[in-house]
């Protein structure tokens, strides 16, 4: 599937800050699946996930 990147409306934890703010991730919704990236390298690779997988993917984070 080919998703366009560049025109998502990328969003970032409320939790990030100036400080801490270099080790996040970014979430887009790209159509049918949603889109995440980088923060440090938003122009660098894109990772697309159904919403369940992302779902599982944060459980498994959160532990």
């Amino acid at each position: 599937m080919t998703v366009d990147h560049s025109t998502p409306t990328w969003r970032r934890s409320s939790f990030s800050s100036a400080t801490e703010g270099t080790n996040c991730v970014e979430l887009a919704h790209a159509g049918r699946v949603v889109a995440v990236r980088d923060s440090k390298n938003t122009a660098g690779p894109v990772i697309t996930l159904s919403a369940a997988s992302l779902a599982r993917l944060i459980d498994t984070i959160a532990g």
